[in-house]
């Protein structure tokens, strides 16, 4: 594998578990919750540094209905990171503190939340537009052959992994807190750890699964209309 394929994979990782910590804010400090912002800032600048060829093809060719649903999804990416990030530094009392920011607190809260849980739905969706290629490198690694069994069971597993996120994501009121239907997100400090990041690790596992089969199913039926 090429160094700078490796290091994109690294910061996709990254990338991806920065979300799940950031989430977690009851369990952590308030400083260490900054200072992961901090770094998701630095992974979100470097991981378009990377993917620079992809703006400059950005307009061009056709965008048959696949390529609108990809474009659609990094827009809502990119907005809710960057809501998220500047309402960050607002609110920030560590890491960004020296700028001494003290106007607009109430606002920045209601963007830094409904950022923080639209980024989560986003970057999942993100990465189930990609789920192709992490399967593939996962049986590179494994060196797994093709098997009929198995591609028939990793769609039931993920359709029950995606029944529980959906579950998860119903009894954890994401919706309320996407469309900012209360000022305040509850917070509930007795719960074990395990179980909040199961939940999490689901509902991400929804978003994987409905962007990685809209998008085959968005390409399959592009490709039968040819």
């Amino acid at each position: 594998m090429k160094p700078k394929a490796a290091v994109k994979i690294a910061v996709d990782i990254l990338m991806t578990l920065a979300p799940l910590f950031l989430m977690g804010y009851q369990f952590w400090e308030d400083e260490a919750h900054e200072w992961a912002g901090a770094g998701m800032l630095v992974l979100f600048i470097l991981h378009h540094i990377l993917n620079a060829n992809g703006f400059r093809t950005i307009c061009q060719g056709r965008y048959p209905p696949a390529r609108v649903f990809q474009l659609a999804i990094d827009l809502l990416v990119l907005l809710a990171m960057l809501g998220s990030m500047a309402s960050g530094i607002v609110l920030s009392n560590h890491v960004f503190g020296f700028l001494r920011i003290r106007g607009g607190m109430g606002i920045a809260r209601l963007v830094h939340m409904a950022s923080a849980y639209w980024g989560f739905v986003g970057m999942a969706l993100h990465l189930g537009l990609h789920w192709g290629m992490f399967l593939g490198l996962g049986r590179k690694a494994l060196k797994l052959r093709p098997s009929r069994t198995r591609r028939a069971l990793l769609p039931i597993l993920g359709g029950c992994v995606a029944v529980y996120g959906l579950i998860a994501f119903l009894r954890r009121d994401f919706l309320t807190y996407m469309l900012v239907r209360t000022h305040f997100v509850f917070f509930d400090f007795s719960e074990p750890l395990p179980l909040f990041y199961l939940d999490y690790l689901a509902m991400m596992g929804t978003c994987i699964f409905l962007a990685y089969y809209a998008a085959r199913f968005l390409r399959k039926r592009a490709g039968g209309t040819k």
